[in-house]
């Protein structure tokens, strides 16, 4: 089956086409949709082979409650997938105009939504639940809620394979690092932990987010300086983390500035270096060890600078890199040293080939990976 991939993500929408296989038939990338999206350019970009698809595949970012695997798209699950915007404000619009678009040119096409979220329906209570008021919880459905999950999800099926394992009992820790970042605690294929939680803000340090920060510091800043709820959202999204820090948020520009003895710069890497060791060891705590470390987004890929470092804090977990094979590292790739007893592994972000593997589940096909 050639499912054709839809991706809206904060920046772009990606459109891939893969074949039974997954081998990449056509690809393009477009702006991303706001409330309202370009048809003309998505028809355009159909006219070509990716075109061709017989079935389509969305991710969604937010499944709330109700969707604990990919579904198939009609009125009533894209009326559920609208009444989740409020959970999800910056993405859940973007998958909807995408879906809107892509389906008036391919009507007579199956889609299915795959969400983010729902990897992360694994997740034990203890790692799921929020010490709150029960009546709150229960009223407004307050949970650790997990994203990155198509990511993290492609890690758990692909990290076994490189290293030549079954899978089964495999502890991995998958660290997807881009502009959003995150990790899972993954064992036997399942999300065990994770670092995001009710929104995509809490955990790590990020390129504009600022991840988990006090909440008695935002109840001062409401209560004590009048911010709006509006003005911190905007800042605790688009101006903290690495940007709030150092005044950029592209990680190449801030790793060239820290050789050039910028202290913002320092201070910024040091800061994201210390919530990613620490949310690493975090993991591998709620996994009872580690026997793989995964790198994945477009740092963990992209940056050997930024995996050395990061590593280089944690021996005490049996973690050791081989230098020249993190520096040429390209596509998936074992990077650990000889004497490491964990395995570092690269990984390319592949969420078109889990979403694909989704559509023909849901679909009744067969899967032959």
């Amino acid at each position: 089956m050639r499912v054709l991939v839809v991706n809206a993500g904060s920046s772009s929408l990606k459109l891939r086409l893969l074949d039974g296989q997954d081998a990449i038939l056509a690809e393009d990338e477009l702006p991303a949709p706001r409330a309202e999206i370009d048809h003309a350019a998505v028809e355009r970009a159909l006219e070509s082979p990716l075109g061709e698809a017989q079935a389509v595949g969305h991710r969604v970012v937010h499944g709330g409650e109700r969707f604990h695997s990919a579904v198939r798209i009609d009125a009533d699950v894209e009326a559920a997938i609208r009444g989740l915007i409020d959970l999800a404000p910056l993405h859940q619009p973007k998958s909807l105009a995408a879906m809107d678009a892509v389906g008036a040119l391919l009507p007579e096409l199956p889609a299915v939504a795959c969400f983010d979220t729902a990897f992360h329906a694994s997740l034990p209570q203890a790692a799921a639940t929020y010490a709150l008021p029960a009546e709150w919880r229960e009223r407004w459905g307050l949970r650790r809620y997990g994203f990155h999950g198509l990511s993290h999800a492609w890690v758990a099926r692909r990290a076994p394979e490189l290293l030549g394992g079954a899978g089964k009992d495999l502890r991995i820790v998958s660290c997807h690092l881009g502009a959003g970042a995150s990790l899972c605690a993954i064992r036997d294929g399942s999300s065990l932990d994770t670092t995001m939680g009710f929104t995509p803000l809490e955990g790590l340090v990020m390129a504009t987010r600022s991840g988990s920060v006090d909440p008695g510091l935002l109840l001062w800043l409401l209560e004590h300086e009048k911010l709006s709820p509006r003005e911190l959202a905007q800042a605790l999204e688009h101006r903290s983390g690495l940007l709030g820090l150092s005044g950029t948020a592209d990680m190449r520009e801030l790793l060239d500035r820290v050789g050039g003895d910028d202290l913002k710069a320092q201070l910024a890497l040091d800061v994201y270096l210390h919530s990613l060791r620490a949310g690493i060891a975090a993991m591998a705590a709620a996994l009872g060890g580690l026997d793989a470390l995964a790198f994945t987004g477009g740092v963990g890929e992209h940056s050997p600078q930024v995996r050395a470092l990061a590593v280089e804090g944690l021996g005490f977990l049996g973690l050791a890199l081989d230098a020249e094979r993190n520096r040429a590292s390209a596509g998936d790739a074992d990077v650990s040293a000889p004497q490491a007893s964990a395995k570092t592994v690269v990984l390319s972000a592949r969420e078109d080939i889990e979403i694909a593997r989704q559509v023909r589940a849901v679909l009744g096909r067969r899967d032959d990976r």
